[in-house]
């Protein structure tokens, strides 16, 4: 089962390292394609709508296969189109290239969060969960900035080619360490589609979107907040990326303990009060040098409490079809990064200065815990429902 876990670890840094490595690299590329860095910025969203579109696509047509094969072809397929981006030498075969490597994120974290759940043994699920997302929070720590070194000394191709090798790293590891499993899905994909008619689902997904689009305010806007409003030299935004990275480490072990010894929306409501407590505070504090970067640790280990419990909850909230659900997640994940990022925007372009970002954030998680709030009283209703039927 270690094995199996740590597969799904190498699969889940792979992703992470490529998810957010172009951010570190994003003024290499626009050079070197001779694009503006606004244009380059399009290949953020081009992976991140990818996700959107993959997940629930990738995870539907791979239900007619056992869910190892369908594990191992995801990272076939995020490992042949992140070594394209490598060799990618205009604007427009760049996009198309980060696009189609966006498509199996969703479905891999997808299934392989309701894989964990199987192979860990009884009441450890949340644990087993949380490890495959370790792989994505220390891609944070030592993949993300390992490909920034690269792409700025070397070439941008070059952090896309180490994201290929940790994609064949993970289809081997995969292949050798996964137990065979079953189809992940008996249903078909027309009867996994029933589920989207319960309101439940739909509410966990937009808590999702919002809640976590609260970290992506603060988090899209983490450079200018500790040059400007901090003033550090430049050189220091390294480093505060992996202070949040290693707080996302923190906090994704520690949201696992969180589901464990409460439920995952509990655990999920627990997280969003205390994200909007050290949010609202880091806007007194950013001016700070030493605590603009003791809140940087802080928030992204709170932001990660909820990475498991919410997962979870949507995986509770999608009983009979849970690997579509649980990649439905994931697309919710992306728009919260997308929206997150575009509602923070608006008051700083307006100069309400860049910890505006911030008041937007924990409007954001402050919105979620009503969110949450409604699922719990959704839960409660339909189990007094099925007591009285009884």
């Amino acid at each position: 089962m270690n094995k199996a876990l740590l597969a799904l670890a190498i699969g889940g840094f792979g992703i992470g390292m490529t998810e957010f490595v172009i951010m570190g690299i994003l003024p290499d590329v626009a050079t070197a394609l001779n694009i503006t860095i606004p244009q380059a910025g399009h290949f953020i969203s081009a992976y991140a709508l990818g996700v959107v579109v993959g997940a629930p696509l990738l995870t539907g047509i791979g239900s007619k296969w056992p869910a190892h094969k369908v594990l191992m072809l995801l990272m076939v397929w995020f490992t042949v189109f992140n070594t394209l981006s490598a060799f990618a030498n205009s604007y427009h075969l760049l996009l198309i290239s980060r696009f189609l490597s966006g498509l199996p994120h969703g479905a891999f974290f997808g299934i392989g969060a309701v894989v964990a759940g199987q192979l860990a043994k009884p009441g450890k699920s949340a644990r087993a969960i949380a490890t495959m997302f370790t792989g994505l929070t220390v891609a944070n720590v030592v993949g993300v900035p390992f490909g920034t070194y690269l792409g700025h000394n070397y070439s941008w191709n070059v952090s896309f080619m180490a994201v290929g090798v940790v994609g064949v790293l993970a289809v081997l590891s995969i292949k050798f360490w996964m137990p065979e499993l079953s189809r992940p899905s008996n249903n078909g994909i027309i009867k996994d589609l029933k589920v989207l008619k319960r309101l439940e689902l739909w509410m966990v997904i937009l808590l999702t979107t919002v809640g976590t689009g609260g970290f992506f305010a603060w988090y899209s806007y983490i450079a200018p907040l500790i040059t400007e409003v901090a003033g550090h030299p430049e050189g220091m935004v390294s480093y505060a990326m992996i202070l949040a990275g290693l707080g996302m480490v923190v906090g994704n072990l520690a949201g696992a303990k969180l589901a464990e010894k409460f439920s995952p929306i509990y655990s999920v409501l627990i997280s969003l009060v205390f994200m909007v407590i050290v949010l609202i505070a880091n806007t007194y504090l950013a001016s700070d040098k030493i605590m603009v970067l003791v809140m940087t640790f802080i928030i992204a280990t709170v932001a990660f409490t909820l990475s498991t419990p919410i997962q979870m909850a949507v995986i509770n909230s999608a009983k009979g079809s849970e690997m579509l659900g649980s990649s439905l997640n994931q697309s919710a994940f992306n728009m919260g990064n997308a929206s997150g990022a575009y509602l923070a925007g608006l008051p700083i372009a307006y100069g309400y200065g860049f910890t505006s970002a911030d008041w937007v954030g924990a409007g954001m998680a402050g919105a979620g815990i009503f969110i949450a709030m409604a699922v719990i009283w959704i839960r409660k209703r339909n189990a007094q429902r099925v007591a009285l039927q009884t």
